[in-house]
């Protein structure tokens, strides 16, 4: 990983503008940023998402074994998405919300007894997205439902070890979730009078929608963002056969055009005659061609972070290992490391054991140049 960390340090910030930004950020890590306590950020400061264990009807999570290894390599922190539409009223019955409830409560009890503190993520599927876009009222509703029911399970657990992240991605224009944040956040705080609670912008929480997006007067709260571009490079090989980038494979980070991979690739979807995919990596080509993509992304996050003086983590970000190159992929999950740290953000990793997983899918264990390069040992 050594020639990989030297290659991330470039790539991350080669203009002095990125780098001064960088570094008036590092001079704000050791001073108050907001009504969040001290312990809560240390605690979000590296963590990974589990993502297939309260999100589904079987309620299994990962391997007590391997919990450990990950509590062992350094986490501290474990997102855990609850699938919204099974916590629901609108869409479940009342035998499988309590069913998911009682699953939730025992992944609270098991992770904190293993040393995390846990994000309880509520996380719906395509179900609320459509009521929400549709039918603002009822959706709130349903969100307030859902988070009534999750209070309760929550209030059974330490304060400290425990947070709640209002709701994923929301698929709604900023100003509309500008509002609805507000009262969510005040009825949650209702229930849960002393958690840290954890939102994010509209847009799939991407850096540059954060600007949309103003904090909220209550001051015990983190602002999470995802981070996946360029997306050509962390979809390359999509699962699904549908989408133009299942079409793209053994694509490096960084995307130069002069690539002899990039070329190769290029040539290819040109003679399949597969503009789509082709688009997607021309497009790719402009946005990542510049040694400090990843650093000039969140810039506009930076910005907000010095306007506001409240806490950011990204929460989210990865790279689907299907198809990209095993260096590549390394030399951008460092490289989003060091941006995040290099700014006083905690981070969390998208995932454990799937796709995108920190696993060997060979194994099943902990992937060690993986875990090498998100905690980058100097």
């Amino acid at each position: 990983m050594a020639a990989a960390g030297a290659i991330t340090r470039i790539v991350v910030g080669m203009t002095a503008f990125v780098w001064t930004v960088q570094a008036d950020a590092q001079s704000r890590c050791t001073g108050p940023t907001s009504g969040v306590p001290a312990q809560t950020i240390a605690a979000l400061a590296r963590g990974v998402n589990v993502s297939n264990w309260t999100e589904n009807a079987r309620l299994q999570g990962p391997s007590p074994e391997l919990l450990r290894a990950v509590r062992g390599a350094g986490f501290t922190h474990v997102r855990l998405p609850v699938a919204g539409d099974l916590v629901m009223r609108a869409f479940s019955p009342q035998a499988t919300i309590e069913r998911q409830l009682a699953g939730v409560d025992r992944a609270l009890s098991e992770l904190i007894g293993l040393g995390f503190h846990v994000s309880v993520d509520l996380h719906p599927g395509e179900r609320f997205g459509r009521l929400h876009r549709d039918d603002p009222k009822a959706s709130m509703e349903t969100l307030t439902d859902a988070w009534g029911s999750l209070a309760a399970v929550i209030r059974k657990h330490p304060v400290e070890r425990v947070f709640a992240e209002l709701l994923n991605e929301p698929d709604i224009p900023p100003d509309r979730w500008q509002r609805e944040a507000e009262r969510l956040a005040a009825f949650v705080r209702g229930q849960l009078p002393q958690t840290t609670l954890i939102v994010g912008p509209t847009y799939w929480q991407r850096a540059d929608s954060l600007p949309q997006f103003r904090p909220l007067a209550d001051r015990n709260v983190v602002y999470a963002l995802h981070f996946y571009d360029p997306m050509v490079f962390t979809h390359q090989g999509h699962w699904d056969p549908a989408n133009p980038l299942s079409r793209v494979h053994d694509l490096p980070f960084p995307i130069g055009a002069d690539d002899p991979a990039v070329r190769r690739l290029r040539a290819e979807l040109t003679a399949n005659g597969d503009a789509e995919a082709l688009q997607e990596l021309d497009r790719g080509i402009g946005q990542a061609g510049s040694p400090n993509y990843l650093a000039r992304q969140l810039v506009p996050a930076v910005a907000w972070q010095e306007r506001y003086a409240r806490p950011l983590i990204i929460n989210e970000f990865g790279v689907f290992k299907q198809s990209a190159p095993r260096d590549s992929r390394l030399r951008w999950l460092e490289s989003v490391v060091d941006s995040a740290e290099a700014n006083c953000w905690g981070w969390t990793y998208w995932e454990l054991d799937q796709g995108f997983g920190l696993t060997d899918s060979r194994t099943g264990r902990l992937d060690a140049g993986v875990i090498d390069a998100l905690m980058h040992p100097r």
